[in-house]
């Protein structure tokens, strides 16, 4: 009775699960010249998301306000930073209509940490160790920067937390009807971890990637300039991590992709002159 009392509910929460997943699978963006259009899981909502970057947002700035390493206003990499921001922000429209709209907030905090971000609905910190250690050009930092600004564009974050939330139910629902053990349970965790969730996280980057291509080339900056910073980050780094086991392509594969890239939004830069 027990195993066919299981049975039943796990075919009762598929079959739920399996609804909630149709209902809740649209686009957050348009195609673009890249082909962005895909359907995503969106189970949780764009407000959730939103609301806890602000606050993040809001700690990283006290933090290094406190710290007295958030750049001013008047500095020079502040002010250019927020140019190049402003050329990529306007040009959002070629995937979301909604996102010239967004409250976007850009900040330049100096650290020697060689990395930018752009949290759920616009919150966007640039570190002063990327742009000194690559000695990034104007259309490198824009290469950065509108890989970053996709992946807000794209609600990867979102994406992904969806796609955990079903993952984990899926697993503890079908180790409870099968018996699982801890052992297997976790050797199932691992699995779908290699299999789902890494090579996901790589997809988002490969298309933040090329969104992020159209984004400069469209704003005034030579597409080909997101070659020359994996170009150079790849001289800078040397990772032992296996792709298949990473949550990055490898320098390799994004250069490679990249150049395909450019080429396809030659054209929307060369209408910029």
């Amino acid at each position: 009775m027990k195993r066919k009392y299981f049975s039943r509910f796990f075919a009762l929460l598929l079959g739920a699960a399996a609804a909630l997943c149709f209902s809740a699978c649209a686009s957050t963006t348009s195609n673009g010249v890249v082909g962005a259009g895909r359907s995503q899981l969106l189970l949780i909502s764009e407000e959730q998301m939103a609301q806890s970057a602000a606050e993040s947002y809001a700690q990283v700035l006290a933090e290094a306000k406190s710290a007295g390493t958030l750049l001013a206003s008047t500095d020079s990499q502040y002010k250019r930073v927020n140019q190049i921001a402003a050329r990529l922000i306007e040009k959002t429209t070629a995937f979301r209509d909604d996102a010239i709209g967004w409250s976007w907030e850009v900040n330049v905090i100096k650290d020697s940490t060689i990395n930018a971000w752009c949290m759920p609905g616009g919150k966007i910190v640039v570190y002063t160790g990327i742009i000194n250690s690559l000695n990034l050009t104007d259309g490198e930092l824009a290469a950065v920067m509108g890989h970053e600004i996709s992946h807000a564009l794209k609600e990867h974050s979102r994406e992904q937390s969806s796609k955990q939330v079903l993952q984990q139910l899926g697993i503890s629902v079908f180790s409870a009807a099968t018996g699982l053990s801890e052992t297997q349970s976790a050797a199932l965790q691992l699995g779908a971890q290699l299999g789902v969730t890494l090579p996901f996280s790589r997809k988002c980057e490969t298309e933040a990637d090329q969104m992020g291509t159209e984004l400069m080339a469209r704003a005034g900056y030579d597409p080909y300039e997101a070659v020359s910073i994996w170009e150079k980050m790849s001289a800078l780094t040397t990772s032992s991590t296996p792709e298949m086991l990473s949550t990055h392509p490898s320098n390799e594969s994004r250069i490679a992709d990249l150049q395909k890239t450019a080429k396809k939004v030659y054209s929307l830069y060369e209408a910029t002159k």
